[in-house]
């Protein structure tokens, strides 16, 4: 199933439109809608935090890195520990990065760090030189045909930490939780202060990947009684 997604994220890359006027547009209209909810302070944390090297520079190496080795080490942790968790732990994860690469097709949106005007940076591409990232989201410098830098909504790089939060919860106690609590935090201040996302984009990764975990656990509850019956 991760490799059939993994597939699903290359075809999702062929498919998705590269129309940056759309995508900008698209971001325009979120941005609009943030702006009636006060929830337009992306342009401001950018610059504010994001001007600064030594806030800078780890925030880079978090997206860059974490979102790619704290997920996989998740998984292999429930599989390895709680195998009875695991099919709908993997499911969920499944299912809500799938409702994003659809997204990711029908609704290219561009990022903060691509709008015009220079009113948000792009601090991974600020930062390139004290890591192995390009100009192009977290893709290896030289890489970036790889990734589609219109694949802003929603924030799977969010979702993925919710999922991270949720699969452990329940196997942790409270400094557990409160670490699982501030990486999800952490996450979302990351991708909205270096320019890869809106605030909007964050709420909607976590929305996905709420829908993933709903979904995988009413297949979790028809499973018995789907084996019971073929038997």
């Amino acid at each position: 199933m991760l490799a059939g997604l993994w597939v699903a994220y290359s075809i999702s890359r062929l498919l998705a439109t590269d129309d940056l006027a759309s995508a900008r547009a698209r971001a325009g209209d979120i941005l609009h809608v943030e702006s009636l909810l006060h929830l337009d302070f992306e342009s401001w944390l950018s610059s504010t935090v994001g001007a600064v090297t030594q806030i800078a520079v780890p925030m880079s190496f978090w997206y860059a890195t974490l979102h790619y080795v704290v997920t996989p080490a998740v998984l292999v942790l429930v599989f390895l520990r709680h195998r009875a968790d695991y099919p709908r732990a993997r499911n969920a994860i499944v299912i809500g990065s799938a409702i994003g690469l659809v997204c990711y097709v029908l609704l290219p949106t561009a990022p903060p760090r691509l709008m015009p005007g220079g009113q948000y940076l792009d601090v991974l591409a600020m930062t390139s030189t004290f890591g192995w990232w390009g100009g192009d989201a977290s893709a290896p410098a030289g890489l970036g045909h790889l990734t589609n830098e219109l694949a802003a909504m929603p924030s799977l790089h969010v979702g993925w930490t919710v999922w991270v939060a949720w699969a452990i919860w329940r196997h942790t106690g409270l400094v557990g939780r409160a670490i699982a609590c501030l990486y999800v935090a952490g996450t979302t201040f990351v991708v909205i202060a270096t320019g890869n996302h809106w605030v909007l984009d964050a709420v909607a990764g976590a929305a996905v990947v709420a829908v993933g975990i709903v979904l995988s656990g009413r297949i979790a509850s028809r499973t018995p009684a789907d084996d019971l019956a073929s038997r």
